[in-house]
């Protein structure tokens, strides 16, 4: 493998006429200097440098390398330029995970205006409620809720007042009833979400301070949050969803809310990254955009609501 180093010293001491000049050039001892040009000619096994105690001058050999070293400095330099400008500008390749139902029923939309704000950018998307190890998966950037207790990663609030809210589909309330507190799940069809520790068994609700936790129970589970968030719709039974996942719904009445007068789980939204040097322009600016966003989506503005896509066919998840 040939050394930056090496290059550097031979293409310094071919331009100069001297080795000593290299050398001083690099900040290095004139003994390190020639160490690096033998080290290249025995990894090239080739003499590129014919010195003698007063003069130095390239080989055949030497001259016809020297147009390639020249060109590799210059490709590492132009790489190094790239990396600057990258983290100056906004551009650039970004791989982002999102929860399936909030990624495609809401932030799908703000994505594509982002791109059409920032044409250099491009988005490869991960969309699942699985999630991802942002140490072991190719993944720059993931949209998250709830709690992060790895304080190894660097997290910036997109949401930090989203909680959980119990709704089921009018339909499903008609046959079945409201409950009037927590404890009157336990005569409900809830519909669960699956995490990758495992199946939601308890949800949590807040009154006065207090701390209620259920125990639920139904005939369906699911993985996948936009699933859920389907049987509900469906009148299949009661779900336990993110607020930003359903407010739609809400608003539109095809959900509806239960338990008004408790506080559901908090589920803060944040967008993740694994490292502090990754933060950006480009991160910067979508955080923004997706803050400012989501902002306009709960207050009920025009502009966040035509940012929103209408409901599709496959809409979106999270639980």
């Amino acid at each position: 493998m040939v050394r930056l180093e090496d290059l550097l010293v031979f293409v310094r001491a071919a331009d100069g006429g001297s080795l000593s000049a290299a050398a001083r050039q690099l900040n290095m001892t004139p003994a390190a200097a020639s160490a690096a040009v033998k080290r290249l000619e025995r990894l090239l096994d080739a003499r590129l440098l014919a010195r003698s105690t007063r003069s130095l001058r390239l080989t055949p050999d030497g001259e016809r390398y020297l147009a390639h070293a020249r060109s590799a400095l210059a490709e590492i330099e132009a790489g190094s330029h790239a990396l600057e400008r990258g983290r100056q500008s906004i551009g650039g390749e970004v791989t982002l995970a999102l929860p399936s139902d909030l990624g495609r029923s809401v932030l799908a939309g703000w994505l594509d205006e982002f791109q059409s704000m920032h044409p250099r950018v491009r988005l490869n998307l991960h969309i699942s409620d699985r999630v991802a190890d942002l140490f072991r998966h190719p993944v720059d950037l993931a949209v998250r809720y709830g709690p992060f207790e790895d304080s190894t990663l660097v997290t910036l609030p997109l949401d930090d007042a989203n909680r959980r809210v119990l709704c089921g589909a009018p339909a499903y309330f008609a046959r079945h009833g409201r409950p009037r507190s927590p404890a009157d799940l336990a005569r409900h069809n809830c519909l669960r979400f699956a995490l990758s520790d495992g199946v939601q068994r308890q949800w949590r609700f807040e009154r006065d301070g207090r701390v209620e936790t259920v125990a639920v129970d139904g005939d369906r589970v699911s993985d996948d949050g936009e699933l859920v968030r389907r049987w509900a719709l469906a009148g299949h039974g009661l779900a336990y969803k993110s607020r930003l996942d359903v407010l739609r719904d809400l608003r539109a009445g095809t959900l509806e809310a239960a338990l008004a007068d408790y506080a559901g789980e908090p589920v803060p939204l944040r967008l993740v990254c694994p490292d502090r040097g990754m933060l950006s322009p480009t991160v910067h600016a979508l955080r923004e955009l997706l803050q400012a966003r989501i902002a306009e989506y709960l207050d009920g503005e025009s502009a966040g609501a035509t940012a929103v896509p209408p409901p599709a066919a496959a809409a979106g998840q999270d639980a």
